[in-house]
């Protein structure tokens, strides 16, 4: 079986991440926290590693939220009618976007207050 050229599996990514900012309410809840921290981080001078912090932060939330849609996506489609192990699988996958979430919340905190306190 042939694989697809690499420039077209790079559009494809692109096409699935698209469409998941366009139909999950969430990813555009991540891409308005992601942008508010990188205004906050300019007005604030991030450090260089302060940079590389919440940009591996952004990227973890952000593909985790990637593979939760895709998960429910499955799940709703092998699984029309409810069944507890759909319920499962999807309340996981949301489950580990919102410990990345509250974990990127509680690091963004931690580089923040202390540059609006001094």
């Amino acid at each position: 079986m042939n694989k697809a050229p690499f420039y077209k599996s790079l559009g494809y990514a692109w096409s699935g991440i698209w469409a998941c900012i366009k139909k999950e309410r969430n990813m555009k809840i991540h891409l308005g926290m992601m942008i508010a921290v990188i205004i906050c981080g300019l007005i604030f001078s991030l450090t260089y590693t302060e940079w590389i912090i919440c940009i591996l932060l952004f990227g973890i939330v952000m593909a985790l939220e990637l593979l939760n849609t895709a998960v429910e996506a499955v799940v709703d489609l092998v699984s029309p009618t409810y069944h507890p192990l759909a319920k499962l699988a999807k309340d996981t996958a949301a489950g580990a976007v919102l410990v990345a979430a509250i974990a990127a919340a509680i690091i963004g905190l931690m580089i923040f207050i202390p540059k609006l306190i001094f």
